[in-house]
């Protein structure tokens, strides 16, 4: 957090100077005033009120009129009240642009940049909704730390400084007497900032709560209003707001209380101020303006930087519950990421081996174990298994999305973990069960791995994925702008762009996650035979269990709990007992 304010200190100084020339001009408006008041006393009765000392070295004119003195006086205090207006002006417009315009806008840049480069592990421990609430309302907390704890603690400080050293100066056991009760009211204040905290910490994560069940009520809709449940979901939000809702009111109820209590004990040092300065009055120690009434505008703006300590206490807590969370983000270890000196590889020849790879997502619970088998460039390799038996897990290694726990992978012979990130995923395409489409164009959709690539090129990508037909149909073709994940499009369509997508990367490595597991018959063969042509000239892993996409693989690997049960082709393991016979006899009966 200290790091964050040095990354901004000249925006930080300009505001302090700001703040600085601001309590100047305070200082002397009181000084003004309580020259005014003194000369209209002395004028009043010259013979018992001596005349004021005049502050700052200056000398009113000895011609001049009493009226005209005290005019003077008037005059100076308006002058020095629009310099201070000015700026009071200024100190917002710099405020403004360094708080709202570069922190949040930078921080949260900086957030959505982290997150990009965070494995797959964090992501796999924090839930969207929690993501999502760090990087727009917890951000603003960083914000309210800069501003409203490190800059104004900074300049209570310094006012704490100027304040006392005024008074000190006007009388030292009158600003003592006063001052008695202050150490009292910290305590208060420390008291309190340790109570609220784990509150607010608990404020947010109820929050997150709320914003998760907020994105999947989106996210599921149609599962929603398909089974009816939305007044039983209406009621779940209702319930995880109104838990928001109570927490609040217990932290507003403490706020509450604990404000006015340090206002009354501020109090209390005026009634010593009346009683004691009154008596220095009387006793002539004091003089009415310059003295007493000087001391009170002190005393008063000393009081209301004690309480705005209050207010400091309340945002540290409230601020640092939600900094820390952005700075778990900013933190947190990027697991996956090139090495130092990486080999670079432009273009893989696609051989592919694995190496005794054991991996486990909870230590102690591995999902791969023993994971041993060698791959020839341009072979085709169909993995099958029982859901759980780690074939997802076994292409995102391959991806480097993780590491191996033990043993390594190999691309042409080199180590996964040597290879630099972008050479390696350059090399390597994708497409999953369910295939994401940004609210982008067609064109710009299939083009997201390549973004250079001209029209041309992405329509070769779209007919080699049997994609070009119903695209030329959409009504602005491959300009025409597809929706949030590309919900207007069908499964069948949304698969053959991911191809598309994958193709146009034109990757030494083809990654196929059962592309085709949730599309009926019809569109299974026109996604089976994209495939196909896909395929070509590339090493080629895909999860099937379709028993016309394992025939035609060069290789099968059977999974089973983890650890590689079988492995040869389809000819050879038909004639093996096990689970891929049985599973292609089955099939065949159906």
């Amino acid at each position: 957090m200290l790091a964050l304010g040095l990354h901004y200190k000249w925006g930080c100084v300009r505001l302090l100077v700001l703040q600085g020339l601001l309590l100047m001009t305070a200082l002397t408006v009181l000084r003004l005033t309580g020259l005014g008041i003194d000369l209209v006393h002395h004028f009043a009765d010259p013979e018992k009120v001596k005349s004021p000392v005049i502050p700052f070295g200056l000398s009113l004119p000895s011609e001049w009129s009493p009226l005209g003195q005290v005019a003077l006086v008037a005059g100076l205090i308006l002058l020095v009240e629009l310099i201070r207006g000015g700026l009071n002006y200024t100190n917002a417009l710099c405020a403004g642009y360094l708080i709202h315009t570069r922190i949040v806008v930078d921080l949260r840049a900086k957030v959505y940049d982290k997150l990009q480069r965070l494995s797959f592990s964090f992501f796999d421990t924090n839930a969207t909704g929690t993501i999502i609430n760090r990087v727009t309302s917890d951000v603003q907390g960083v914000r309210a730390f800069v501003d409203g704890v490190l800059i104004q603690l900074v300049i209570l400080v310094i006012s704490f400084l100027c304040y006392l050293t005024a008074m000190l100066s006007v009388h030292p056991r009158l600003t003592i007497a006063c001052l008695a009760t202050t150490p009292l009211m910290w305590l208060v204040t420390a008291i309190f900032s340790r109570m609220v905290r784990p509150m607010y910490d608990r404020n947010r994560e109820l929050v997150d709560k709320v914003i998760l069940r907020l994105a999947e009520s989106i996210q599921g809709v149609q599962v929603i209003k398909g089974f009816g449940r939305e007044k039983e979901e209406i009621d779940r939000f209702a319930h995880d707001n109104g838990e928001v809702k109570d927490q609040q009111r217990g932290i507003f109820w403490r706020v509450s209380l604990f404000t006015p209590v340090i206002g009354w004990m501020t109090q209390i040092n005026l009634v010593i101020l009346l009683a004691f300065g009154g008596y220095l009055v009387t006793k002539g120690e004091l003089a009415l303006g310059s003295g007493i009434f000087f001391f009170a505008g002190l005393l008063q703006q000393f009081s209301s930087q004690v309480a705005n300590l209050t207010n400091i206490a309340n945002s540290v807590q409230q601020s640092l519950s939600g900094a820390r969370r952005v700075f778990e983000i900013l933190d947190a270890p990027e697991a996956i990421t090139s090495p130092a000196h990486p080999t670079r590889l432009p273009r893989a020849s696609g051989q592919v081996d694995f190496e005794e790879v054991w991996f486990e997502y909870t230590a102690g619970k591995p999902v791969l174990k023993e994971v041993s088998f060698q791959v020839k460039p341009g072979q085709r390799v169909a993995i099958l298994g029982a859901t759980g038996a780690g074939k997802s897990t076994l292409l995102s290694l391959l991806c480097r999305f993780y590491d191996p726990t033990q043993g390594r992978i190999l691309i042409d012979g080199i180590d996964l973990r040597q290879i630099d990130l972008v050479d390696l995923r350059r090399n390597i395409g994708m497409v999953f069960q369910e295939s994401f489409m940004f609210s982008n164009s067609v064109a710009a959709n299939i083009a997201y791995g390549q973004p250079e690539a001209t029209l041309e090129q992405v329509q070769r990508a779209a007919r080699i994925a049997a994609a070009h037909d119903f695209i030329a149909q959409l009504p602005h073709g491959y300009d025409s702008v597809l929706g949030e994940g590309g919900l207007d499009l069908s499964g069948g369509q949304r698969q053959r762009l991911a191809i598309a997508r994958a193709v146009l990367l034109d990757p030494a490595i083809l990654l196929l996650d059962d592309p085709a597991a949730a599309i009926d018959p019809h569109t299974e063969h026109e996604i089976l035979d994209a495939m196909q042509r896909a395929m070509l000239g590339r090493t080629t892993f895909v999860v099937a269990h379709r028993l016309s996409t394992l025939r035609q693989c060069d290789l099968v690997i059977v999974l089973d709990n983890g650890r590689i049960s079988q492995v040869g082709t389809h000819e050879k393991l038909m004639e093996e007992d096990g689970h891929y016979r049985e599973a292609a006899l089955s099939q065949c009966a159906a």
